[in-house]
């Protein structure tokens, strides 16, 4: 008999947790629906998740495949305000597509606050009815605070703001409790990513990028309502660069005096050692071709929008490339100007020892506004006079806002922009653009 009403308890409970799983099922699928109408050229990321129900997540969380849901938890929020969960959806959507569980360098309290600001400001930005929601006067201040820099907020530019304010365990705990959404446990922490890491990447990154190109083309009218959604994609869709190798490639073809051990042959010269005693067949030659910087201009932009550290990082990391035993040729002419609207200084570096003493003793001038016009001028006259006789590129340093020259000049040019600081700017066809992560500097130092 006390079997008999085990068995009924236990089928009573199965029945129990397949009816709140199936719920739980059907409120995903309707917040799904409701996100899809308001937001088409989301439907494909919409709609990349099943739903799998864990009693252990707090609301509701996301592993990039997965969307899952404590059953009691989300009937409960879906009954307090159906738009909650709406967000929610959206909040964990936008972590996939920003790939915020996948980019572990930074952990803690602080990158997770970061990511979870990030996607609430988009949120936020959207004029949509579906995820329409009052603000606080908390969240408000935050936005206030971070928007001042002027720079769009994906997750890394507002962890680099956190850390500067500096903030109490009071003011963290506050911040915490007004933008956390979704709970970040399937964020796996390890310290190397591995192959489901680079498949996921791989499959959010094409979503996105098909997602960028539809609000910019068919959907332009919902680009519009979407706030600063469109930005954060293009930021995180922009190709980052290695400035070291882009470095390298400002270089050139020329013989010098050195023993070419590449083109000697040990077979005949062994030969003619055995054969003739002490005298080998053929000697190796005295020349070789080499690929080294020789001779190209570096102008960096000390306008006020560019900080003295940006400035000091970009010119360590230059010196660093060219410091390198193989990047030197013995003789070389590198002219380092320092711009804002005018060319305020002009240092010429002919050897290593000349660069260290430079970088020893750097010091910023100028602070002004940004016109990039004199520096190109600048660099002109000094081919004019004979001072440069094959001038590879001239590469610019700056945040990108400023006066662009109307005629494409006679040389290459390359503007370089910190990722940390990049603003979409209507760079030139004929210049190469490119942006560099802050971290990667860093890490190559």
């Amino acid at each position: 008999m006390n079997y008999k009403i085990t068995e009924k308890s236990e089928n009573h409970r199965e029945e129990a947790a397949l009816k709140l799983e199936r719920l739980g099922r059907e409120i995903l699928g309707i917040c799904r629906e409701e996100l899809y109408f308001s937001m088409r050229f989301m439907d494909v990321a919409l709609s990349s998740f099943s739903y799998q129900m864990d009693t252990e997540v707090s609301p509701f969380g996301t592993d990039g495949y997965r969307m899952y849901f404590h059953p009691r938890e989300l009937g409960g929020l879906y009954r307090q305000n159906r738009i909650l969960v709406n967000r929610g959806y959206l909040h964990m959507v936008l972590h996939c597509i920003f790939r915020h569980i996948i980019k572990r360098g930074k952990d803690g309290r602080y990158w997770n606050l970061s990511c979870d600001i990030a996607a609430e400001h988009i949120i936020d930005g959207c004029d949509l009815r579906p995820v329409r929601f009052s603000r606080s006067l908390l969240r408000r201040e935050t936005y206030r605070k971070l928007e001042s820099s002027g720079h769009v907020l994906n997750a890394e530019r507002i962890f680099r703001e956190l850390e500067e304010w500096e903030l109490t365990e009071k003011e963290l705990a506050m911040l915490e409790e007004e933008f956390c959404v979704d709970d970040h446990r399937y964020w796996a922490e390890k310290e190397e990513k591995g192959p489901s890491d680079e498949q996921l990447e791989k499959k959010w990154k094409d979503i996105d990028e098909k997602m960028e190109t539809d609000l910019e083309t068919f959907s332009k009218e919902a680009s519009g309502q979407s706030g600063d959604f469109l930005a954060e994609l293009r930021a995180e869709n922009r190709e980052r660069h290695d400035y070291r190798e882009f470095l390298r490639k400002f270089s050139v073809f020329r013989e010098e005096l050195k023993a070419d051990d590449d083109t000697f042959d040990y077979g005949f010269y062994t030969y003619g050692l055995s054969l003739y005693g002490n005298m080998p067949l053929i000697e190796p030659l005295e020349t070789r071709e080499v690929r080294r910087v020789e001779e190209f201009a570096i102008a960096v932009d000390t306008s006020m929008s560019c900080s003295g550290e940006l400035v000091r990082r970009f010119l360590e990391e230059t010196y660093n490339v060219l410091a390198e035993n193989e990047s030197f040729f013995q003789k070389v002419n590198v002219h380092v100007l320092q711009c804002d609207e005018k060319v305020h200084t002009d240092v010429k570096i002919t050897s290593r020892e000349e660069l260290k003493e430079y970088m020893e003793h750097f010091q910023l001038y100028g602070e002004g506004g940004t016109d990039f016009r004199p520096a190109f001028e600048y660099v002109d006259s000094l081919i004019e006079k004979g001072e440069y006789v094959n001038l590879k590129g001239l590469i610019y340093f700056t945040d990108g806002y400023g006066i662009y020259p109307a005629k494409m000049p006679r040389y290459r040019t390359a503007f370089v922009f910190m990722e940390e600081d990049y603003r979409d700017a209507d760079v030139p066809p004929w210049a190469v653009r490119l942006v560099v992560s802050g971290d990667s500097l860093e890490q190559s130092e």
